[in-house]
């Protein structure tokens, strides 16, 4: 039996924001990263049977593309992407950026994010193989995660899929429900417990207008 649990958790970027749009719409409400990771040490504490204060989250990382700084500020994107920042900071998240790309194509501009998804499988694995976490937490949708996943078992590392499904369009790839561990479908436990949720969820003020990277403490 475990005395002590070491947990890394990886966050997709592009999902998180995804989800905080959805919630934002419909709830007028953020996720609490303090609060998420909070959730996450104690049921995994309750799981193994041991005392919360012997389960850690020894590693967190956060994977993203994002505007050089003139197109950044030429969008008004600086100071909530510093924000952003401010609260991964708060809760100790390394945060690994890419440069995004825009290009024309048939009269539209279309945003390209290159190389992020291998970037978060690449340091996922090779983090998980040195750091001997006993858990890896993702927090994401993306199907192209099913062979990483597949690789951190091999590895006998237990691993844990966060989603957050707001509406259907969102749904988490049936191969990545089923090559992970354990799926949390964040939306569901939230709305089954209403004390839970008011924990997760950061109630953005009326006259607040947050934007897409920016998150609460």
């Amino acid at each position: 039996m475990l005395d002590f649990l070491s947990i890394g958790v990886f966050i997709d970027g592009g999902y998180y924001a995804k989800i905080n749009r959805a919630l934002k719409a419909r709830d007028r409400s953020i996720i609490r990263v303090s609060s998420l990771f909070e959730y996450i040490t104690s049921e995994l504490a309750m799981q193994e049977g041991l005392n919360i204060s012997d389960c850690q989250i020894t590693e967190a990382h956060y994977f993203r593309g994002r505007f050089r700084v003139k197109e950044a500020f030429d969008k008004n994107l600086l100071y909530n992407e510093r924000k952003f920042e401010d609260t991964l900071i708060e809760n100790d998240v390394v945060f690994h950026y890419k440069h995004l790309r825009e290009v024309e194509r048939d009269g539209h501009t279309e945003v390209l994010e290159k190389g992020v998804d291998v970037w978060f499988a690449l340091e996922a694995y090779e983090l998980a193989t040195f750091r001997h976490f006993d858990y890896v937490v993702l927090i994401t949708g993306d199907a192209d995660h099913q062979m990483l996943i597949r690789k951190l078992k091999a590895l006998k590392t237990k691993t844990v899929l966060i989603t957050w499904n707001i509406t259907d369009d969102e749904n988490v790839s049936p191969m990545l429900r089923h090559e992970v561990g354990q799926h949390w479908d964040m939306s569901l436990i939230a709305d089954n417990n209403p004390q839970l949720k008011r924990l997760l969820l950061y109630r953005l003020r009326d006259h607040y207008e947050a934007s897409d990277s920016h998150d609460a403490r």
